[in-house]
């Protein structure tokens, strides 16, 4: 490390339960070390001990040995998941309470931008302006090691994108837990992975960790053969299956373009079809909902223009757009729940439906699991084909030894994924998904995308998960708040590009038109502050970072590569120290610059 922790655990042990998460007989002592700006993801299952190693940091657990460092006078701020607001009338009470409470107007700057209103009265706030007041109490600290827990769950696109700018420019160090997968690969530099009881790091951002775990796990199998203790390990292999997985995956989502391919040739640039690869006769008899001209809109504001769609079997179709643009209306009128102002949507009578939505069914925590799946029994019927218990347990990941634990002594994220057990049992040819990732691991995403695409009824998904959209879905209906629907074939990506689309046709215009010389005063004024070399590195460093994340996220996509470690490992080791050396030489250009631009303001 380059310059010396801010933070640091060594020799940490902690026992819970009566059980060691950390060090103890079964593991290591837990070591960690965070410096000034780093960029972290912290990696595991759901139950390993993320959010306790969150506290740990933080100074709120009192730990059976080691010792906890921190640089004297900082500031750690940790973002919860849930945090508790009872006690206080308004979000701002609360974000104004605490130790390190923050002044009011840097609340309401960060909430501003946030699109949230302070005043709100705690007990009526939604979990998304809950989530957007943590957030902004937390960031107006102004903390030198920010701990985020989830920080995108509630949020919307552009609340995600505006945060992601702000970590971008922040010059304190942070830690985060999380399932977005494109907010990870956009911000992490490092990762860190729990498993086991183990904290291991890697000097690459998230978009690197599949290959790097694919490579643990491999040296893994070759010590075990070693060592005679190979069947121990091949119950933790087929528990993840994380080869397997990943080549099934692979020729899931080579499949998934397959379908964006022949929905796009019967689209036009409106939405309508274009029925390029089947007769009229045969499109139509395949549609399962058919909107025509629908409209609707909530006291005199337009949530959705005049919109048609064919939604044909098989269709996964992904909804996204802001807080407030209309999302869960158009879902609902394409469902039959809600009535539109005006056109007709007829929905085909063979349809039944299983709805997941983001309040998620409580479950009851004094049944067992066999009482929430069989009733009891030992057999469920799932989809129509009758399977055992603990083989329908086995596919979402658990181990059939909790057949006949309580509901209530499982983790949240073990208890979302026990109710898709349960809710993909249903027999069902529509399957409609409202914001399912929150509260999900990176494991339960993959298995729910697997599920996903198995499927073989429709499936409609209201979702701000870019990564899951984009892995998903065959059609986007982007929603810009205007009451506009666009329909794209294709992810979240394929709609981002199609709005950008309008951006890059003005700034390429912008480009190529003459542009006036610089008022002479202006680089008088540079000049006259800086040496001549401060001078070329101020203008010229900006290109360099530039480059340097360009490099940095091509090395990150070569990395994603799961077969590039077994293939060529030599690769992967100078690919990784690549990123490495490139990461430190845009902390050391970034440093510089903002010194320099400090002076040029001054």
């Amino acid at each position: 490390m380059a310059q010396p922790p801010i933070l640091s655990l060594e020799g940490m042990a902690l026992q819970q339960g009566g059980k060691w998460l950390f060090g103890g007989p079964d593991h290591a002592p837990l070591d960690l070390h965070i410096g000034p700006r780093d960029r972290l993801a912290l990696i595991g299952r759901n139950g390993v001990g993320k959010t306790t190693l969150f506290r740990m940091i933080d100074g709120q657990i009192d730990t059976d040995a080691g010792q906890r460092k921190a640089k004297p006078g900082m500031r750690i701020v940790l973002l919860e998941q849930d945090p508790d607001l009872s006690g206080h009338a308004t979000l701002m009470d609360w974000a104004l309470d605490g130790t390190h409470a923050p002044l009011e107007h840097e609340v309401e700057a960060i909430a501003g931008q946030l699109g949230i209103d302070m005043s709100r009265e705690t007990g009526g706030a939604s979990g998304g302006e809950k989530r957007r007041a943590a957030i902004a109490r937390a960031l107006a600290q102004d903390p030198d090691l920010l701990l985020m827990d989830e920080p995108t769950n509630h949020l919307d696109l552009s609340a995600i994108d505006w945060l992601e700018s702000w970590l971008d420019r922040y010059k304190g160090a942070f830690l985060v837990i999380s399932h977005d997968r494109t907010f990870l690969k956009r911000l992490t530099r490092a990762t860190l992975w729990l498993d086991r009881g183990e904290l291991r790091r890697k000097e690459v951002g998230f978009g690197g960790y599949e290959a790097w775990e694919e490579q643990v796990y491999a040296e893994e199998a070759r010590a075990a053969e070693k060592l005679d203790a190979r069947l121990k390990l091949e119950a933790h292999w087929l528990e993840r299956g994380v080869t397997a997985r990943r080549k099934r995956n692979q020729g899931r989502l080579e499949k998934l373009w397959q379908m964006r391919a022949q929905r796009a040739s019967m689209i036009s640039a409106s939405g309508t079809a274009k029925l390029k690869l089947a007769t009229e006769e045969d499109f139509k008899s395949k549609s399962v909902i058919v909107a025509e001209n629908i409209t609707k809109a909530y006291d005199g504001r337009t949530i959705v223009k005049p919109f048609s769609l064919r939604i044909q079997r098989g269709d996964r179709i992904g909804i996204v757009g802001a807080n407030g643009a209309g999302k869960t209306t158009l879902l609902k009128m394409l469902t039959g729940e809600l009535e539109p102002d005006s056109g007709s949507v007829d929905i085909s009578n063979k349809l039944t439906g299983v709805m997941i939505d983001q309040q998620r069914q409580l479950l009851t925590p004094d049944k067992t699991v066999r009482e929430v799946l069989a009733e009891g029994g030992d057999w469920i019927d799932v989809r129509g084909n009758r399977k055992h218990v603990q083989a329908h347990l086995k596919d979402f990941l658990f181990a059939p030894r909790i057949v006949d634990m309580k509901v209530g002594v499982l983790s949240g994220g073990e208890r979302s994924r026990l109710l898709l057990a349960r809710e993909f049992a249903k027999a069902s040819n529509l399957l409609v998904l409202d914001e399912p990732t929150n509260d999900l691991d990176l494991e339960t995403l993959d298995l729910l995308q697997e599920v996903i695409a198995d499927y073989e009824g429709t499936v409609l998904i209201v979702s701000h998960d870019r990564d899951f959209l984009d892995r998903t879905v065959t059609l986007t209906l982007g929603l810009d708040g205007s009451g506009k629907v666009d329909v794209v074939a294709g992810g979240y990506e394929d709609w981002e590009k199609k709005r950008r689309q309008p951006e890059e046709r003005r700034a390429k215009a912008e480009k190529t038109a003459p542009k006036p010389p610089p008022p002479p005063s202006s680089q008088t004024s540079k000049s006259g502050k800086l040496s001549y070399k401060d001078q070329r590195d101020y203008e010229l460093l900006p290109a360099r970072i530039e480059e340097l994340e360009a490099a940095i996220a091509k090395g990150e996509t070569i990395l994603s590569d799961p077969d590039l470690y077994t293939s060529d490992p030599q690769k992967f080791a100078n690919i990784s120290k690549g990123i490495e050396n490139a990461r430190a030489e845009k902390d050391a250009a970034e440093e510089r610059w903002l010194e320099l631009a400090e002076a040029v303001e001054g």
